[in-house]
């Protein structure tokens, strides 16, 4: 098939060629980044914690009036949650992993040193927090018992032992063992001394990138401490499996009626902060969805319309050429080559317009450069979708009548 005849075809229609040609850069600009931003968001909601989320809740304590002490009532209420039936471990800590609050702190490895190594997030724990948690230990060993202290408003107390992820350890030490390293929590305090190494614990803030170093999202300090200033207590529970919500009931209840003088806030399972925490990106991966799927939509509805007004104002043309000889496949080919010529060049000018928007998206929102082959699935999408939109006025062009160029003689 000459493809002179299509071109020229083509550039009696130009205000129509031009803007579908325009309809399918656009799309494909705006579909390619779409998807590689989902995928991003897919990739990062699916990032292990680190953690036992479906047997583990946590509940609040929050104490009021002049006579409560929040020392006795962490003891007593780990005391009173660890005898419960049903219950396998539970600590007092500060934060939740993907709860987007806790604690950080610089790390420095020299007492002298002015710019920290690396930034991690501190969890407050007792010797059941590694169990509570189901955090794996490669490394050293747990807390002990007499490792566990209270740390008050007016205290700096930094723990002598403290217990560091994975990823955190080949930050800190590369290429070496990390237990019985010393590191610094603070400069102004005795060094601590890492006396375990845990798999992973990912910190409470999602996304958390230090340097552009991706495992730094696993960069978690754990410290042998309760936080006992605020009169605020988090506990976390860890239950026999198949007995978490029964127990975060019964839990709310068991505490309240121990001790009139807090409030006990909603438990809450650790898949739920899980959610929680990944709302605004599960949002923004449908709103995406639902602009790729109403883009490419849009872009077929125009191939189709454009291609059926092409065939109602050549009727005569199409049937001149059936009587002078063509067939139905000659009619069908030129109607799918033609809108193959109109969406390979939008493509072309699409490819120019996806990097120039990805370039704006690392410019202002530090995204990733956008991988090639986005760009080429893209293309190959959007030249199937073109085709298939084509399709049903082609076969309809293909259908005219040789007698139809004679009508109007």
């Amino acid at each position: 098939m000459e493809i002179r005849p299509i071109v020229s075809a083509l550039m009696r229609s130009k205000v129509a060629l031009i803007l579908i040609g325009l309809q399918i850069a656009l799309t494909l600009a705006i579909v390619c980044n779409a998807l590689f931003i989902i995928n991003q968001r897919l990739a990062l909601m699916g990032r292990p914690s680190g953690i036992n989320e479906a047997d583990t809740f946590a509940v609040g304590s929050l104490g009021f009036g002049a006579g409560f002490n929040v020392d006795t009532t962490i003891a007593e209420d780990l005391r009173l949650l660890r005898g419960l039936p049903g219950v396998a471990a539970a600590t007092a800590t500060n934060s939740l992993p993907l709860s987007n609050g806790g604690w950080s702190t610089g790390i420095s490895l020299q007492r002298d040193q002015k710019t920290s190594t690396a930034s991690s997030a501190i969890y407050f724990m007792d010797e059941q927090g590694l169990d509570t948690f189901g955090l794996e230990l490669v490394a050293g060993r747990n807390f002990t018992a007499d490792e566990v202290t209270y740390r008050h408003d007016s205290e700096n107390q930094q723990p002598p032992a403290v217990i560091i992820t994975e990823a955190l350890a080949n930050k800190l030490f590369p290429g070496q063992p990390a237990v019985g390293k010393q590191l610094y929590l603070d400069t102004d305090a005795p060094p601590n001394v890492v006396v375990g190494v845990v798999r992973r614990m990912q910190v409470p803030w999602i996304g958390f990138n230090e340097g552009g170093d991706p495992d730094s999202e696993y960069f978690s300090t754990l410290v042998p401490q309760y936080l006992a200033f605020g009169n605020f207590s988090r506990y976390v529970v860890r239950t026999e499996p198949g007995r978490r919500d029964e127990l975060m009931k019964l839990v709310e209840a068991k505490l309240q009626a121990g001790n009139g003088a807090r409030i006990v806030r909603e438990a809450r399972s650790l898949e739920d902060v899980r959610r929680e925490g990944y709302q605004e990106h599960r949002a923004m991966t449908l709103i995406l969805g639902g602009v790729i799927v109403s883009l490419l939509s849009i872009t077929a509805l125009g191939i189709v319309g454009m291609a059926s007004f092409w065939v109602t104002q050549r009727t005569r043309q199409i049937g001149t050429r059936r009587a002078l000889g063509a067939t139905r496949s000659d009619i069908l080919r030129h109607f799918l080559a033609e809108n193959f010529l109109i969406t390979s060049l939008g493509l072309v000018v699409g490819a120019v317009l996806t990097y120039a928007f990805n370039y704006w998206l690392i410019t202002h929102f530090q995204a990733a450069r956008l991988p090639l082959g986005y760009v080429a699935a893209g293309c190959l999408a959007l030249w199937t979708l073109g085709q298939i939109a084509v399709l049903g006025p082609a076969t309809r062009a293909s259908k005219v009548p040789p007698a139809v160029a004679t009508r109007s003689v």
